[in-house]
């Protein structure tokens, strides 16, 4: 049977949003979200992050800083014995490189992790702050998007229900509610 996941964007979801975070000295986790880890590879799904970061192409910072700043999160998630499954990011901007298929709302990211996780998209979700994050999960078909509460939130969440999206607090909440959902049957 293929796996099942739970999308994750980075910035507003794992970790508080520093704009064009790349000083892995900054990332700091989002309160529970470790207990969110634990709930949803409780319920046996993975976790896997799907990120844009644009600084790479607007020359801001390179590759290897948003890698350092994954590998920050793994080291905050140790002591609680939880861990990210895996880690995909979009190093290009609009501004720079045109449209491509990985920058979120478009779903190449997804896609990719699919593949290479062996994962059934239509029975996976996408947790994200903005409304581009529950997009891309839409675009790639996942069975539904939440979004949770961030900086952004009071913005994004009247068009997140208008488009038929859930919202929750936070990572937890989230897996709490897909979880209660899919044992009433009612998603």
């Amino acid at each position: 049977m293929k796996n099942r996941v739970f999308f994750l964007d980075r910035d507003g979801v794992v970790n508080f949003d520093v704009r064009y975070c790349h000083e892995p000295e900054k990332i700091e986790l989002k309160p529970g979200f470790a207990e969110g880890l634990r709930l949803l590879h409780e319920a046996g799904f993975l976790a896997v992050v799907i990120t844009n970061q644009g600084g790479v192409a607007l020359g801001m910072y390179e590759a290897e800083a948003v890698k350092a700043c994954h590998a920050r999160i793994q080291e905050l998630l140790a002591p609680a014995g939880e861990k990210i499954d895996g880690f995909y990011f979009c190093p290009h901007h609009q501004k720079v490189q045109g449209e491509c298929s990985c920058r979120k709302p478009r779903p190449g990211l997804l896609f990719r992790a699919a593949r290479e996780f062996d994962i059934d998209i239509s029975r996976s979700y996408m947790v994200g702050d903005r409304i581009s994050d529950l997009e891309a999960g839409r675009n790639a078909g996942c069975r539904q998007g939440i979004l949770v509460d961030s900086f952004y939130f009071a913005e994004h969440a009247p068009k997140a229900l208008a488009s038929g999206f859930l919202t929750a607090k936070t990572v937890a909440d989230a897996v709490r509610l897909v979880t209660g959902k899919e044992k009433e049957g009612t998603l």
